[in-house]
């Protein structure tokens, strides 16, 4: 059960029904889904251009021909990606950072996938970065620090609006939350 509980988002009584529920099942069952985690790990890697998760040395959206590739949307892990294509509208192309700065952590320039996105942004590759880094502490030290560096670059620099989310009350929201969206809100 101590190897189950390191798996994100899952606690000692959702390790013990995996556990029970591996120990039910015939030795085939347990088998096909070790061999199906050892097979993407040994096959699925980062895309050599904006470190998406790929299966080959470019990700499945830096191949597409159909991509804006001069509109770059910053996320700090591929989950971000794949929230935003779910949610439709972005037909740009992306760049992981793999993390986001956290000096408290111990995790600075070096442990994060910059280099890359400033020298793209300074050779005029991109005609606009958004910034879709977290709304958390960190993701907003990043984002500081990534606007001041691609102050520079002739793109323009957006960020993602942030505040009260679709179907929730505006009483429930928190005073931070309400603050951007009062900051974020646009013409109607």
């Amino acid at each position: 059960m101590t190897a189950l509980k390191r798996l994100p988002g899952v606690g000692p009584r959702t390790a013990e029904r995996f556990a029970f529920f591996f120990l039910t099942q015939p030795a085939s069952v347990c088998r096909e889904l070790a061999q199906a985690i050892l097979r993407v790990k040994e096959t699925v890697g980062f895309c050599k251009i904006c470190f998406n998760l790929a299966d080959e040395d470019l990700c499945v959206i830096c191949r597409d021909p159909a991509r804006d590739k001069a509109t770059v949307c910053v996320v700090e892990h591929p989950r971000g990606i794949s929230a935003l294509e779910k949610a439709g509208g972005f037909k740009g192309v992306y760049h992981v950072l793999l993390g986001a700065l956290s000096p408290l952590d111990g995790i600075g320039l070096k442990d994060i996938k910059i280099a890359g996105l400033l020298e793209r942004a300074g050779s005029g590759l991109y005609r606009e970065i958004i910034l879709a880094t977290d709304s958390d502490t960190e993701g907003e030290t990043t984002a500081l620090f990534l606007s001041r560096q691609l102050k520079a670059s002739k793109a323009k620099l957006t960020r993602v609006a942030q505040g009260i989310p679709m179907g929730s009350h505006v009483e429930y929201a928190d005073q931070a939350t309400l603050a951007r969206a009062f900051e974020g809100r646009r013409e109607v």
